[in-house]
């Protein structure tokens, strides 16, 4: 199929649409047990993140995506500011985080369903490597074959996904432990953290703040379906706005409402919300109804997946129509969905599974692959970060809709702002947490597998650029 001929697709998409898939893409709850461990902290974690680099993500995202509406995203905009070198790495970069968050965000969905299952041997099932890998290989793949039919189809699902797997439990979280506190249920907040500012002396006490970064990453993503939203110049903003309201309130009011639930040594990074849900729901008696929340929550996860297998894989696509890879991955079925880049995806995410079995714990494997999908999305972001300066100054005439606010000046301020907070959570991340020492992680392991990761993850766009410019260069 000729490249044209790809980009005429329907306009499928709308506001409560792209909103959705912002919402469910990004407000996952796997993350609030981590930051439920800081107490009242957690708040400071969370506003810090949201101010140096939820809020220029989403401006700068803006601004791009409305000055550049094509499909592609992060490689289009990388590409037009450096060279389609450097817009191939960015993108490969996007894609690759992408494949080892999937195996994470999968690992939470079958602790999810595990709690649907079997809630006394939840804890036991989840951390069972066997099963974890049996879930994510067939949900995931599962997720890829109904990817094959298009957006619409993935809208749907996000949209679904979005109500079970985040605002009802959410609320309920938030709910129950208002309730709790109005009827004086005695309170775990302070005991899990009674400092509004956490102790940051130490590294290793604060490695899983670093978290927070990955909990509010994702909103370039949606640029890739650009060609696909009705109006776009209009939508993104709106979107971006109503999304970024709705994820900051579910995570700071979730993590503190897990937070009075569980007491220090009770959280289990996997099922920490579950376990939350079913204590407070028992004390009226609803226990039960645990249950049926939990299997929401694993259909959550499954929409999650669904809303980020064809961003990032389209971006790429766009790299290969640009001849940055071989002609055979611009290959795409009557709905534009590449899938041969999917299937190659998917390979990928098996043989993640595979090496789950490696670690000693789930929870090992989970935190450790955890880290490395952030490191590598941070180190995208900062390359967008220094794209749009870049872009702004070669390409002033193209304006969209919105535009960051203060003009250059604007601009300069969030693009350091975002790129120096990625940077600084990239360090962090290589100290190993205090937190997890019984997962029975070696701290030196645990910084090899990070720079083992990274500096490979850098190193393959370098070396398939390299081969296929030699490539084309004979032919």
């Amino acid at each position: 199929m000729s490249r044209s001929k790809a980009n005429e697709q329907p306009r499928v998409l709308g506001l409560l649409g792209l909103t959705m898939i912002n919402i469910v893409a990004i407000a996952s709850l796997r993350d609030l047990p981590q930051m439920a461990t800081y107490g009242v902290g957690s708040i400071f974690f969370y506003v810090l993140a949201a101010l140096v680099f939820f809020i220029p993500v989403s401006i700068v995202s803006a601004e791009l995506a409305t000055a550049w509406p094509e499909r592609g995203g992060i490689y289009v905009w990388v590409r037009e500011a450096f060279g389609e070198k450097w817009g191939f790495i960015a993108v490969f970069l996007q894609w690759f985080q992408n494949i080892c968050w999937f195996p994470v965000i999968l690992t939470f969905g079958a602790a999810s369903l595990a709690f649907a299952i079997l809630p006394e041997g939840a804890r036991d099932l989840s951390e069972n490597k066997f099963y974890v890998v049996s879930v994510v290989l067939v949900t995931y793949w599962v997720s890829v074959f109904l990817n094959f039919r298009g957006l619409s189809g993935s809208s749907l699902i996000s949209t679904i996904g979005t109500s079970t797997g985040v605002l009802i439990p959410g609320l309920l979280l938030v709910g129950l432990a208002g309730l709790g506190i109005l009827q004086g249920v005695p309170s775990n907040l302070m005991a899990n953290g009674d400092r509004w500012i956490p102790e940051m002396t130490q590294f290793s006490n604060v490695t899983f703040a670093v978290s927070v970064w990955l909990a509010f990453a994702g909103m370039e993503m949606t640029a890739a379906h650009a060609r696909e939203v009705r109006s776009p110049e209009r939508i993104y903003p709106i979107s971006i706005l109503i999304s970024a309201i709705v994820i900051l309130t579910v995570f700071i009011l979730g993590a503190l409402s897990i937070a009075t639930a569980l007491a220090p040594g009770e959280y289990n990074l996997q099922s920490g919300v579950t376990e939350s849900l079913r204590l407070m729901l028992g004390r009226y008696g609803l226990e039960e109804l645990s249950r049926v929340v939990a299997f929401g929550m694993a259909v959550g996860v499954f929409g999650s997946v669904n809303a980020w297998i064809l961003g990032p894989s389209k971006g790429l696509l766009a790299a290969a129509e640009d001849g940055a890879l071989p002609k055979s991955l611009r290959k795409v079925n009557s709905k534009s969905v590449p899938t041969r880049i999917l299937l190659i995806q998917a390979l990928i995410v098996s043989l993640l599974c595979v090496a789950f079995t490696l670690q000693p714990t789930v929870a090992a494997a989970y935190f450790m692959i955890s880290v490395l999908t952030i490191q590598i999305y941070l180190c995208m972001y900062f390359i967008m970060f220094m794209a749009a300066l870049r872009l702004r100054r070669l390409h002033p005439e193209k304006r969209g809709t919105f535009q960051v606010p203060g003009g250059k000046i604007g601009l300069v301020a969030v693009c350091l702002t975002g790129g120096s907070s990625a940077l600084f959570a990239i360090a962090l991340g290589f100290f190993p947490p205090a937190q997890l020492r019984e997962t029975g992680i070696d701290p030196t392991a645990f910084v090899s597998f990070l720079a083992i990761g990274l500096v490979g993850t850098f190193c393959i766009p370098v070396l398939i650029s390299h081969f296929h410019k030699k490539q084309k260069t004979k032919n």
